[in-house]
């Protein structure tokens, strides 16, 4: 998997470095021959995190166009090796993004500095293409406690967002989000909360204000009004979340009923697992009330285990079907939901024959 490198082989003036500390290399990748590092360890945890998944991409990417007069054959060549580079650069993006999610933020490093490097090799070292990957090494670092390595990513965000005339709504509301992550974790509240209220302000703008991508703002809310002692208004942001992603996930449900077929996978991995923490963080929550509420509880169980029948993980829905079920006991203004729990349970048990 590794060589050692002879440094007098290569050309004169250029010194190969490591992919993850930029020191000088020692080993090379023996599979792509384009990727090197100080130390195996190094080596591993870019295996890990990134490198297994696009060694072989890298290997075509690199591979010279054939030799040819014809400028048709060299463009066709250009346009392919563009379309390789894009498809990397998501790739890495993708990966970083399931680090996130899992909090392996250890991980996330490699695969989002990947990301970074090919995104500015395929849009250009200013263009508002890469805030993502900036964004993406940012929440790494505040996950590490690397608070100042963090805001240092963000300011870069923030400059390429701020000369980008027009920047989506979409790009707008995920750096205010990770803006008020950074602020949250320096315990400076109030601007976390001012940079979380811009993060739900864009997010219903391009999404609407129900949607689950603008309740994300709001369960981050909620985690600091609870930081600030404020048990009330962070309930009431935890019933608006709880509320949107049962309406959501109802609708998925209602259209594969209506269509009858097995449930594709709506959610990839990431999204599947930061939902099942937001989810699964305000059922703890409601379960540990001074006045618990049932059935805001026996919803949030019925909308996990929704979550996890769309997910294909039907002993995971089988699990919260029946704690649903458990929680709607009692409950004689809950026949609808009653009769969702049911439905589900039956569809969870018939997969698992």
């Amino acid at each position: 998997m590794s060589a050692t490198i002879n440094p007098l082989a290569n050309p004169k003036g250029v010194k190969k470095l490591c992919e993850l500390c930029q020191e000088p290399a020692k080993l090379q990748c023996t599979k792509c021959l384009v990727t090197f590092y100080c130390n195996s360890d190094h080596q591993q945890t870019d295996w890990t995190s990134i490198h297994g998944k696009v060694c072989p991409l890298l290997v075509s990417i690199h591979t010279p166009a054939p030799f040819s007069a014809l400028q048709s054959d060299r463009e066709h060549h250009h346009k392919e090796t563009l379309k390789k580079q894009k498809h990397l650069a998501e790739i890495a993006h993708l990966e970083s993004q399931r680090w996130v999610s899992k909090k392996r933020f250890q991980d996330v490093l490699p695969a989002a500095l990947l990301f970074l490097r090919w995104a500015m090799r395929v849009y250009g070292s200013c263009a508002v293409e890469l805030v993502p990957a900036y964004l993406l090494l940012a929440q790494a670092n505040i996950g590490l406690g690397s608070l100042s390595q963090a805001h240092e990513y963000l300011s870069k965000a923030e400059w390429t967002v701020m000369k980008t005339p027009g920047c989506s709504h979409t790009v707008l509301h995920q750096l205010h989000r990770t803006l008020g992550r950074l602020h949250a974790a320096m315990e400076k509240y109030t601007s976390a909360l001012t940079h979380f209220a811009n993060d739900v302000y864009y997010a219903s703008e391009m999404f609407g204000l129900g949607s689950t991508v603008t309740s994300g703002g709001y369960f981050l809310m909620a985690d600091v009004f609870l930081k600030q002692n404020k048990p009330d208004i962070a309930h009431s942001l935890y019933t608006e979340v709880a509320n949107s992603w049962h309406t959501h996930l109802c609708k998925l449900m209602d259209g594969i009923g209506q269509s009858g077929t097995q449930p594709e996978k709506c959610f990839d991995e990431a999204q599947c697992v930061e939902a099942d923490q937001m989810l699964s963080c305000i059922l703890e929550f409601e379960e540990q009330c001074v006045k618990p509420r049932p059935d805001q509880s026996a919803m949030l169980a019925h909308s996990l285990a929704m979550l996890w029948l769309l997910c294909n993980n039907y002993t995971k829905a089988l699990e919260y079907g029946k704690k649903a079920e458990v929680l709607i006991q009692g409950l004689s203004e809950q026949n609808r939901l009653r009769e969702s729990i049911h439905n589900l349970l039956q569809h969870a048990e018939k997969q698992l024959e």
